[in-house]
């Protein structure tokens, strides 16, 4: 009894996954640098970077979840400050989007050559794959708050359904701009036209990716029963996230694909 706790926060065990994390990041941001440069083993350093980002990703939130789930620590308070760290994080990612838009528009608006897009630069058509992967991601988002939905009914049928619709019209949305860019008639280093377009509309689909990627571990957690109505903070992050990355795509097609063509 003397060792009972008699707050309400989570006091985390030491743990090597944040020291592992930074050098593995390190590895990894190294080898794409070299790579990028043309070195011979640039790219063997790199895989084993992004190898050992994963592994330190798979492990430390194997420790989070059994923190949460199995060792009961994450109280209402613990979990009302993840809900807040969420929120900064999201935050950080609209002013990492800000900065490609303000480049995009910085050049659009004051174009250096006297045109935008500048000549010879063969846009996409906005109404086509770009219009369809829109809807892709706006149904997406109505399907994800169908699993939410379900799951504080406590619909657990219906939570799994949801999700895995998501998650199909997410990778649906990744095939699709794969074909997007296959058919595009410039590249990354073709002007500044392109670059903004790829860095933009790039890192978008990198989140994309990441985004299914946190669903798909949602659906698992969900499947072996993690997630209540009660405690699903995981479940809701996720979403939070998908929308996020639904409204970076509305403002990507409008300003982008239609106007900046």
């Amino acid at each position: 009894m003397a060792h009972e706790q008699k707050h309400p926060y989570h006091l985390v065990e030491p743990s090597p996954w944040p020291f592992v994390g930074a050098g593995s990041g390190f590895v990894l941001a190294a080898g794409a640098a070299l790579f990028m440069h043309g070195k011979p083993f640039g790219a063997p350093m790199m895989i084993v970077g992004l190898l050992l980002v994963l592994m330190t990703m798979f492990f430390w939130w194997r420790d989070v979840i059994r923190e949460a789930h199995y060792q009961g620590h994450h109280t209402p308070v613990v979990q009302l400050g993840a809900r807040y760290g969420m929120m900064l994080f999201i935050a950080s990612e609209v002013m990492f989007f800000l900065a490609f838009f303000w480049a995009f528009f910085d050049f659009a608006l004051y174009p250096r050559t006297g045109e935008w897009p500048p000549e010879g630069v063969q846009t996409f058509d906005a109404f086509d794959l770009p219009l369809m992967n829109t809807l892709i991601l706006l149904l997406s988002g109505t399907t994800v708050t169908w699993a939410h939905a379900a799951l504080l009914d406590g619909d657990r049928k219906n939570l799994l359904l949801g999700l895995g619709i998501t998650i199909l019209l997410g990778i649906s949305f990744t095939a699709l701009q794969a074909i997007e860019y296959s058919h595009a008639a410039f590249g990354f280093s073709d002007g500044i036209y392109s670059s903004t377009f790829y860095m933009a509309t790039g890192f978008h689909g990198f989140h994309v990716l990441v985004g299914t990627i946190f669903l798909i571990v949602c659906w698992c957690r969900a499947y072996v029963g993690h997630f209540t109505p009660e405690q699903h903070f995981g479940f809701e992050a996720a979403a939070w996230y998908w929308h996020f990355v639904d409204v970076v795509w509305l403002f990507l097609f409008v300003c982008i694909y239609w106007w900046g063509a």
